[in-house]
């Protein structure tokens, strides 16, 4: 008898909660959706939105509500009032959503250029001695100055300059022969 008393007590709470919420929507709801019109700035669908929200939360904050002398307008307001901020706030603070068609107009970099272009100059490089081609990839390719892939490869700054000077030379040929326009 005690396990039957407890599955009652528990059923009957939500039906309790739920004729909350659908007494708020009788009584309220078209107020609160007007005043929410105001707050969105007239988009209708946003402001239902934030009305369902609002009840959603007073379903969630029944016991609050639940007080017969105090009206629970006032508390519906504010929470939808918060929402709206809420909801402002974060559309600010990200980037504008857009539909499908504007990514279909966008012009995306064509990787297969890209990858071509690397596999030519991986070819082209491959033609170059080991000491031209070092200094080219410490200079150009790891992004060093001069001095630096002057202290990785262990020669002087003049050699490094030399080296990169008539690697990029014999690069250039290369290329040409190949067909790639300078």
């Amino acid at each position: 008898m005690l396990i039957q008393r407890r599955r009652s007590k528990r059923s009957q709470a939500p039906t309790v909660e739920s004729e909350l919420v659908r007494r708020l929507y009788r009584e309220h709801a078209s107020a609160l959706l007007s005043y929410v019109i105001t707050l969105t700035g007239g988009d209708r669908y946003w402001a239902e939105d934030v009305v369902q929200e609002t009840l959603l939360r007073a379903w969630r904050h029944a016991a609050q509500l639940t007080d017969p002398t105090r009206s629970a307008r006032p508390w519906l307001a504010t929470v939808a009032r918060r929402i709206v901020i809420d909801d402002y706030r974060s559309r600010r603070s990200r980037p504008q959503e857009m539909g499908d068609t504007a990514l279909e107009l966008l012009a995306a970099p064509d990787e297969f250029d890209r990858a071509l272009s690397a596999m030519t100059l991986s070819e082209a490089l491959a033609t170059l001695t080991p000491a031209h081609r070092e200094a080219i990839v410490e200079s150009y390719l790891a992004g060093r100055t001069i001095q630096q892939a002057a202290a990785v490869l262990g020669i002087p700054n003049g050699t490094v300059k030399s080296r990169i000077y008539y690697g990029l030379r014999a690069l250039r040929r290369t290329l040409e022969e190949q067909g790639v326009p300078g």
